[in-house]
């Protein structure tokens, strides 16, 4: 199983008690640039992540080769991927990353945004962003956490 998931606060409690149990994830792949370029916060992050998970870091342009080569050596390695906002997700589909669904699990309310629920905030670029993986067939799943029922209608 690949899990897609868009969460603001990256590596996090609800990540690591959670979602990587919930998917058996033996490997955690963050796919931001921001964090791709800076070894501290990486190393601060991996500490939360307990031994037996692999924990890799990649620009978002690389995302799907770096999945591609997770899964050659075992190609039924369950992995969750962690974007950082819509756009981050969105630029990676767009360059080859292939998916039918994406978790949207926290986005922080900010100047021009909706709150639509209690854990997502919503603003132009986020709904184009959805409105994309809509025309693209990519169902979208608003949970903070696996047990969560949370139904959103935009």
């Amino acid at each position: 199983m690949i899990w897609f998931r868009i969460d603001n606060r990256l590596v996090h409690g609800q990540i690591i008690e959670a979602w990587l149990p919930h998917i058996r994830a033996k490997t955690l792949l963050v796919a931001n640039d921001d964090l791709a370029a800076d070894e501290l916060r990486q190393e601060i992050m991996s500490l939360a992540v307990p031994s037996g998970i692999s924990f890799l870091c990649c620009q978002v342009s690389e995302v799907a080769s770096m999945l591609r080569n997770v899964r050659k050596n075992d190609p039924d390695q369950h992995v969750l991927i962690l974007f950082s906002d819509c756009a981050d997700a969105k630029a990676a589909h767009m360059a080859g990353l292939s998916f039918s669904l994406v978790n949207i699990g926290n986005l922080h309310y900010g100047p021009g945004k909706e709150q639509v629920c209690e854990h997502i905030a919503l603003g132009a670029e986020d709904r184009s962003c959805l409105k994309y993986f809509k025309e693209h067939g990519v169902e979208i799943d608003f949970r903070c956490v696996p047990s969560a029922t949370t139904k959103i209608n935009l």
